[in-house]
């Protein structure tokens, strides 16, 4: 079966006079409430014909959060981790249960604030380092508190956002 046939995908509709356009498909009556994995991956490169497509429910919970009692999401705000593939509005899934090291990105409360950084030690000390150059270095010094409150693990970054109001594209020209 193709991952291009069936209702498990948008269909292109063929053209009669200026109708060109994709239709979403009705996925109510599947049972599992789980959107379905391909098995092949979506190469970024030379598209590679889908042969080996199958169906297996993919549950976000189960890929994203190791240790449901430990983890939680918040939601990114400003452009200091844009480097590390983190934007602004995007849902950070983060585990508390980890022990923060060297060179991962934590959430961290400085002065009473929060932020995602990456957190580095070495022999001068402890620092939050940012993935965007504008933004400098927080570095500790005597008296300062440093918190973590817990390991990202993932980020979240949506392309759609199903409330804003955007226009189909025109494929009749």
């Amino acid at each position: 079966m193709s991952p291009f046939s069936g209702k498990q995908h948008q269909q292109y509709k063929g053209s009669t006079e200026n109708e060109d356009h994709f239709s979403p498909q009705d996925h109510s009556g599947r049972e599992d409430s789980r959107p379905p994995l391909m098995q092949s991956p979506a190469v970024c490169g030379f598209p590679s014909p889908a042969e080996q497509y199958v169906e297996t429910p993919l549950d976000l919970n189960e890929l994203l959060v190791k240790t449901p009692a430990a983890t939680f999401f918040v939601r990114a705000s400003g452009d200091s981790m844009t480097g590390a593939g983190i934007r602004d509005g995007d849902i950070l899934v983060v585990d508390r249960s980890i022990r923060a090291h060297n060179g991962h990105i934590v959430i961290a409360c400085v002065e009473n604030e929060f932020t995602v950084k990456y957190l580095q030690s070495d022999e001068r000390g402890v620092f939050l380092v940012p993935a965007n150059s504008k933004y400098p270095v927080i570095s500790f010094r005597e008296g300062m508190e440093l918190k973590i409150f817990g390991v990202v693990t993932a980020c979240i970054h949506q392309f759609l956002h199903l409330k804003s109001k955007s226009r189909p594209c025109d494929t009749t020209k």
